[in-house]
């Protein structure tokens, strides 16, 4: 309207509400025709992020395609619930994943795997406390379950309650069977310490980390190589995985956003905060915003905004202040 009005030509109100009217809708079908393409390229909207961001699932998969398959032929299968619910959450479609489990929790209310499902992937959204609620449950019905104290610690750490997330960790780190859980455990074990200002007590986990355990999970050399860099065996040079220049490398994602939390980490607890903030906001450009590097960052950066950046930044997103490495 604003150009059909600057034209000196004489032209009527009514005819140029006419134009208005023509060209009206053929820019509607362009937004619309850009917004169907982009749900088709990401997938549905799964939530806007605490900094604003908007995090989409991806389009359905195979998997996904034959869970759904699978259940509808047994829809009251507890293995194929969470064979779905694995499988949506994949696609990172973590809402979806959630509204699985709770389907599955109506006719097996007792279920610990499908509390520990459901609090897994609430922790994806960002529901923290409705996913501790869940885990706490899961743990409640089987205390021995490695997977509900860990992300039950998980839950807590995203909120900042360090000493309860440090307790949790341990108790998962009790119940680790092999070197890989070991290696996870520890790692969360130890920073939460470290972020709680208990340094003596996060020295002690590095001792079970012995120069000959190896990972079999390859995502946990990450985990791995952060636990030799906290010993002081490698450098923070060597810590790091590189970014990855392929957005399909879902592997290489992990490894960068894991490392880069937890190299930010360190430096956010030796209170170099400049350099950790850099560290999370190059997390948090990636496409892997499921991982817990990638929540992590986000969670930090969110405490750190909310603070006045300078002189009482450190106070408010640590408990005390700690030296040394």
């Amino acid at each position: 309207m604003t150009q059909i009005r600057s034209y000196r030509s004489g032209i009527s109100m009514c005819a140029a509400a006419f134009t208005a009217c023509i060209l009206m809708p053929n820019m509607a079908s362009g937004v619309l025709q850009a917004q169907t393409q982009a749900a088709a390229k990401h997938g549905a909207l799964e939530l806007t992020s605490p900094l604003g961001r908007k995090l989409y699932a991806l389009p359905d998969g195979s998997a996904i395609l034959a869970a759904q398959a699978n259940l509808a032929k047994d829809p009251k299968n507890v293995s194929l619930v969470l064979q779905l619910s694995k499988a949506q959450a994949g696609q990172r479609q973590y809402r979806e994943a959630v509204a699985t489990c709770t389907k599955g929790l109506a006719f097996a209310p007792s279920n610990a795997d499908l509390y520990i499902e459901r609090g897994h992937r609430e922790l994806g959204l960002r529901r923290f406390r409705a996913a501790m609620i869940d885990l706490e449950h899961a743990a409640t019905l089987d205390p021995k379950k490695l997977d509900a104290s860990y992300h039950l610690a998980l839950s807590h750490y995203f909120v900042g309650e360090f000493d309860e997330a440090a307790h949790y960790f341990r108790a998962a780190l009790n119940l680790a069977q092999n070197d890989d859980s070991i290696i996870d455990c520890s790692n969360w074990l130890y920073v939460s310490l470290r972020r709680a200002g208990k340094q003596e007590e996060a020295a002690q986990v590095l001792t079970r980390i012995t120069p000959e355990m190896k990972n079999t999970e390859p995502h946990l050399a990450a985990y791995l190589r952060l636990l030799r860099f906290y010993q002081g065996a490698i450098s923070e040079q060597d810590t790091m995985a590189p970014k990855p220049t392929d957005p399909n490398d879902l592997e290489g994602e992990l490894a960068f956003d894991t490392t880069s939390y937890g190299v930010g980490n360190w430096h956010l607890y030796n209170q170099e905060i400049p350099a950790s903030e850099t560290l999370f906001k190059s997390v948090i450009t990636g496409e892997a915003w499921n991982a817990w590097g990638f929540i992590g960052s986000e969670a930090d950066l969110v405490r750190m905004s909310k603070t006045n950046a300078h002189l009482n930044t450190f106070e408010t997103i640590m408990p005390v202040k700690v030296t040394g490495s």
